[in-house]
């Protein structure tokens, strides 16, 4: 199988940032498990332009090295995003998070122990088409997993945006998989507004997950974006656009709607 390239991360679109724009409204951007804030860059972009401030970090031991991120755990990644959730709190009389892939996980776990204005999941695994449990299974004498390239996908993604590792130490997957245990476990408890994204065309996740989170979450306004072919991580894909305005429009009705 052929790995993905190395990227520098050292580059601009891998930076955090925070735009600056409308105080009534903070939007917090999280990415996914390997990847960096560059994956939602496009999305930042577009949410920006509507006029919200927008807020993207990287969490710990991503956009730097493999091995940093293998001695991070999944309390780690959690106290990372309640941190920026505060961080943007104190600027903001209305914060709401989306997150990709782990980063949709993380974003479910905010709803519950943060309440954020509105959440938007994206990509968000209730469950993974190869069991992670196979992945510790295998780390005595698989210690790195690597991820294939993207050829032939139906719908390629930018690669000007597509920063992050072509893969991880197997230790890893244990804390990915006790976020996804914990951002299902307690839905129940989410009753902000929750808009799911999810792509027929995800490559990674179970094809159930939307439905298991809209059959979860406590929430009053609940409502799923589906795309067709984009892959998992569909927000460097031209679906970017049409992802920020279904998002924008979620947290402005939230925002007009609170209680």
């Amino acid at each position: 199988m052929e790995k993905r390239a190395e990227r520098d991360f050292s580059t601009e679109v891998c930076q955090p940032f925070l735009m600056e724009g409308d105080m009534r409204h903070g939007v917090l951007l999280l990415h996914g498990f390997t990847g960096t804030i560059a994956h939602l860059r496009p999305v930042a972009e577009a949410l920006h332009r509507q006029g919200f401030t927008v807020m993207g970090v990287n969490l710990p031991g991503h956009a730097t090295t493999m091995d940093d991120m293998a001695k991070c755990t999944w309390q780690d990644w959690l106290d990372a995003a309640k941190d920026a959730f505060l961080t943007l709190q104190k600027r903001c009389n209305h914060v709401s998070v989306a997150g990709l892939s782990m980063g949709g996980c993380l974003s479910l776990l905010l709803a519950e122990q943060m309440h954020p204005t509105a959440i938007a999941p994206i990509s968000a695994p209730m469950g993974t088409k190869l069991p992670l449990w196979l992945a510790s299974l295998a780390r005595p004498f698989l210690p790195t997993i690597w991820w294939k390239t993207r050829d032939g996908q139906l719908v390629p993604v930018r690669n000007e945006y597509d920063y992050g590792y072509p893969g991880f130490r197997n230790r890893c997957a244990r804390h990915l998989s006790k976020l996804i245990k914990l951002s299902r476990q307690n839905l129940h408890a989410v009753t902000c507004p929750v808009l799911v994204v999810q792509s027929h065309g995800d490559e990674t996740i179970s094809a159930d997950s939307a439905e298991v989170i809209m059959g979860g979450v406590s929430s009053g306004r609940k409502g799923v974006l589906w795309l067709q072919e984009a892959p998992h991580v569909c927000t460097i894909t031209h679906e970017a656009e049409r992802i920020a305005a279904a998002i924008g429009e979620h947290f402005r009705w939230a925002e007009e709607n609170a209680q």
